[in-house]
């Protein structure tokens, strides 16, 4: 689908949006936190493989808190995204993959709202999360304050994490605490397992972000965010999106190869295939990024796949 298509989701409105509920709900982007709940289910199907007793309670509390966390850094990067011009500036945008979710650019919510409402869902996941630390053990606050650290950091002065180059490692890394930190409210301590299950997934959606920095790559650069693909002229800089994947697959392949993963867990390798046709759109339209709308949502469906998969072979390989 072009950015030009009559079947493109309309950006948000305040007419459209006058409930408060469905207001503030849709402003945390929440198609987009479906790569929690995988990510989320990677460490489950983790703790359930090595045969930890699962706690259905912790499991659900879990879950909701990470749900929360996403949203918050959701909310936090739409705030400091216009704080900064990037989405005011951002005329390339393909809504709602880039260009950030419009709610300050079109009026539905002032940029303290935006504000208020970041900080409101940050501190809930924080007040439960202290309840679950309790339960869990003292480990899950690192993991948590690293979580919450590296979203806030991510697009945040002073650090502006993103702005430095820094962004897709912080995305891969804060997407592997996902299932690390699941893993852990299961377990009470540490383990290799997750981030063997995890690496490939979060690396692939780090592959989110980077397609996605290339239709925002113009305005990025006048707001002085110099990301890589600010950084490289995008035909070079596509190839990091064939980088990033390889490496992906590579390393769940290794981790198979050395039995740190089951052999069953080579079924996640079925998602190459939309990587692959993503990548394919992008080396083609890299100049042109009016046309990457096609490879964005294949890149979505690659790392949703992947997870789903890895979780699955994780879970049925136990019996």
């Amino acid at each position: 689908m072009d950015a030009g298509s009559n079947s493109a989701p309309r950006e948000p409105s305040p007419g459209q949006l006058r409930n408060p509920l469905k207001r503030y709900l849709l402003a945390t982007r929440p198609a987009f936190l479906s790569v929690t709940l995988i990510g989320c289910l990677l460490g489950l199907a983790s703790a359930w493989h090595d045969r930890i007793p699962l706690q259905p309670g912790t499991a659900v509390l879990g879950l909701l808190l990470a749900l929360l966390a996403h949203a918050g850094i959701n909310v936090c990067n739409d705030y400091y995204d216009a704080l900064n011009g990037t989405d005011a500036a951002n005329t390339g945008r393909l809504f709602p993959f880039t260009g950030g979710s419009r709610f300050i650019q079109n009026g539905v919510l002032t940029p303290g709202q935006t504000l208020h409402w970041a900080l409101c869902l940050f501190l809930l996941a924080i007040a439960g999360g202290s309840w679950l630390l309790l339960q869990s053990g003292s480990g899950l606050l690192w993991i948590g304050l690293a979580g919450l650290g590296i979203g806030w950091a991510y697009s945040a002065p002073p650090l502006r994490l993103n702005s430095r180059g820094w962004g897709e490692l912080s995305v891969a890394a804060g997407f592997l605490l996902l299932p690390v930190g699941m893993d852990f409210v299961q377990r009470h301590q540490f383990a290799w397992s997750p981030v063997y299950a995890g690496t490939g997934f979060s690396l692939l959606v780090c592959n989110l972000l980077y397609i996605n920095q290339f239709p925002d790559r113009s305005a990025d650069l006048q707001a002085g965010k110099r990301h890589w693909v600010a950084r490289l002229a995008p035909r070079q800089a596509r190839w990091g999106y064939v980088l990033i994947a390889i490496v992906a697959y590579l390393l769940s392949t290794i981790w198979i190869a050395t039995g740190r993963l089951p052999a069953a867990a080579l079924v996640s390798l079925l998602a190459l295939p939309l990587s692959a046709q993503a990548a394919s759109g992008l080396l083609r339209h890299a100049d042109t990024p009016a046309n990457l709308a096609a490879s964005i949502r294949a890149t979505i469906l690659a790392a949703i796949l992947q997870g789903m998969l890895m979780s699955s072979s994780l879970i049925f390989s136990r019996f």
